[in-house]
């Protein structure tokens, strides 16, 4: 009987124990399923996009106007002696400095042409002399009643003509002379060669005509000319706003201009010349700003956007251009908020300036928008900083809210 409750005794403990490992158990389980597991814990809020702060940089108010490129001088070359082209020293295209040597004509006949006139001088002034000496003897007779006073004045007006005919050997050298230095024909300006029209051996037709040979075209390049028709309005704005005190002048005012391919208006310069009245057919004057071109860069012929300074500096506020989108005719930004969400936010841009694209009204500076990267309103990101600096690319988000 005493064996018997210690068997029951000890298999009664024995399931305790077994029961309290088995509920030790399933809570261990219970928690591990309860922790999340660690990829979880690690995945970021949303997707990484960049984001920038907003600018205010002050910045003159201006206006765009479209217009284009000339040369300051353009030269038709023409021979001025006739005769057979020699050489070509200039390749074509190339630029060229003012009293280059760019064609030669064969010298020889101005050469000789020089050699007569030089000896028909010589012959002049020995005839001249020997008329002074025969004035001279018989002035000395004249005083003494010799000869007639009428062989006097015979003399004299003998040496008179041969002084007169030294003079014009004289000249007919001068004349030699520089038909013999026309045969090297000089660039008259610095500037781009165009297409040569005449090749050695060709014979080319001089004089100071039309109807001399046309040999090539010299355009000069540095500065260049960027004509443009500024309306009245604009016309009366940079007068009163930026010269008050009573100087209508505008020249002086800075330009910038800008290419076909250019996001922004690279080239600097300022006003030159405004015309004297307003055209009445069309509302506008020409005008002319001088831009340097040092490297060359620049073309006479091209297409040119120039944007003319109308006012004092001003604060405006600016973005990278790929931050805008367009929805349905609006132009819109997403701001980053503080709990890192895009928002939409419908903005008024400006024109560009420096690359960065000025932003009327709708945003304030220091608040952050997305630059580009495919984007919802409302949607959750990882912000990732960059420096506000110009774009190519326009940021256009999946789904925009207006």
């Amino acid at each position: 009987m005493r064996r018997t409750f210690k068997f029951a005794l000890a298999a009664s403990a024995i399931a305790a124990i077994g029961t309290a490992y088995a509920a030790r158990d399933g809570s261990d389980h219970k928690d591990k399923a309860a922790e999340p597991p660690p990829e979880a814990a690690s995945a970021p809020a949303g997707p990484s996009v960049p984001v920038a702060q907003v600018l205010e940089r002050s910045i003159l108010p201006s206006t765009d106007f479209t217009g284009f490129l000339a040369a300051p001088q353009s030269v038709e070359l023409r021979s001025r002696v006739s005769g057979a082209v020699e050489a070509v020293s200039v390749p074509e295209g190339s630029l060229v400095r003012k009293g280059e040597a760019l064609f030669h004509i064969d010298p020889r006949p101005f050469q000789v042409a020089l050699d007569t006139a030089t000896a028909q001088l010589r012959q002049s002034e020995v005839l001249a002399k020997q008329a002074q000496d025969d004035l001279n003897r018989i002035q000395k007779l004249v005083e003494t009643g010799a000869v007639s006073r009428k062989q006097y004045d015979d003399a004299l007006a003998i040496r008179n003509a041969q002084q007169a005919q030294v003079q014009v050997a004289k000249a007919a050298v001068a004349a030699a002379q520089l038909d013999l230095s026309y045969t090297h024909i000089r660039s008259p300006i610095s500037g781009r060669v165009d297409r040569v029209l005449v090749t050695a051996g060709n014979l080319v037709n001089g004089g100071a005509t039309d109807q001399a040979s046309l040999l090539t075209t010299i355009v000069s390049t540095d500065p260049l000319y960027a004509y443009f028709d500024i309306d009245e309005a604009t016309y009366l704005k940079a007068i009163r706003q930026t010269r008050p005190e009573k100087d209508d002048n505008t020249s002086g005012l800075p330009v910038s201009v800008g290419l076909a391919t250019d996001q922004s208006f690279p080239y600097q310069g300022t006003l030159d010349f405004v015309g004297n009245q307003i055209d009445r057919s069309t509302g506008t004057v020409r005008a002319r700003a001088v831009i340097p071109n040092p490297d060359g860069m620049l073309a006479p012929g091209l297409f040119a956007r120039v944007r003319l300074a109308t006012g004092a500096e001003q604060a405006a506020i600016l973005i990278d251009d790929q931050a805008l989108g367009t929805d349905q005719g609006k132009r819109y930004v997403l701001v980053v908020d503080p709990n890192n969400q895009a928002q939409y936010r419908v903005v008024e841009p400006g024109p560009m300036v420096d690359g960065l694209r000025v932003i009327k009204s709708g945003l304030q500076a220091g608040e952050k928008v997305i630059i580009k990267g495919l984007v919802r309103p409302g949607m959750s990101i990882a912000p990732r900083m960059v420096p506000m600096q110009a774009g190519n690319e326009t940021v256009r988000p999946a789904e925009a809210q207006p």
